[in-house]
């Protein structure tokens, strides 16, 4: 595993799928929904795939509808207040995540979080954590004019944590986390533990680095 050949000062990580395991909560929020219609619930397997794309993944699971079509903002908007209520029940972090911000404290790096996440669930989840407690900048999806896979969040991050973005590393489990952090002149590093399918191919990306697990960073930092 090739080791980045510049200096590091801060860590910065996408949040669904690299951090934080939501999906059970991001699909039980959809479920919930198709239980009230009468409709059979569905298992936890097929909505997981789909939870790095919120709202839009959840609901193209549960009512097979894209944003395009009539009555998708009143499912949304449904689904926001079920998942505002439920966000924190079932939410946790992947297993080799805690030791690995642990791991970055020590070695003096900063860290923090950029996600296409609005800050009505950021904020109140991230505190409701004590895995963010050390994050220095949280970046939510709403926080500049424009979301990832523009790469302006990631340089707010960079901003905040007073850092080169040069001299940060980007980790997400999406193509657009990759897109970013490369526009935004970051190291980046595919995360494919988090929900990946199948047919995701990430060598395609053009990520400096992949890791299957978190505690992979450690040896590429």
């Amino acid at each position: 595993m090739t080791r980045f050949t510049g200096p590091i000062a801060a860590v910065l990580f996408d949040l669904d799928g690299t951090l934080i395991d939501s999906a059970p909560d991001l699909g039980s929020a959809a479920d919930q929904m198709r239980v009230g219609r009468g409709l059979p619930s569905l298992p936890l397997e097929q909505y997981r795939p789909m939870a790095g794309a919120g709202a839009r993944g959840m609901l193209g699971v549960a009512f097979g509808i894209s944003p395009q079509e009539a009555g998708y903002e009143a499912l949304r908007d449904e689904f926001f207040a079920n998942y505002e209520r439920c966000m924190t029940d079932r939410t946790f972090s992947f297993d080799g995540v805690a030791p690995l911000l642990q791991a970055i404290v020590e070695r003096q790096l900063l860290w923090g979080v950029v996600t296409n996440k609005s800050a009505r669930f950021t904020e109140p989840l991230t505190a409701a954590m004590p895995l963010f407690a050390s994050a220095k900048a949280i970046v939510s999806g709403d926080t500049t004019p424009h979301a990832k896979p523009h790469p302006e969040p990631l340089l707010e991050a960079a901003r905040r944590l007073g850092v080169d973005p040069t001299h940060c590393v980007y980790v997400g489990d999406d193509e657009r986390d990759i897109v970013a952090g490369r526009a935004a002149g970051m190291y980046t590093v595919a995360a494919t533990y988090g929900y990946l399918g199948a047919q995701s191919d990430t060598l395609a990306w053009g990520a400096d680095a992949s890791i299957a697990s978190p505690e992979a960073l450690l040896e590429l930092l």
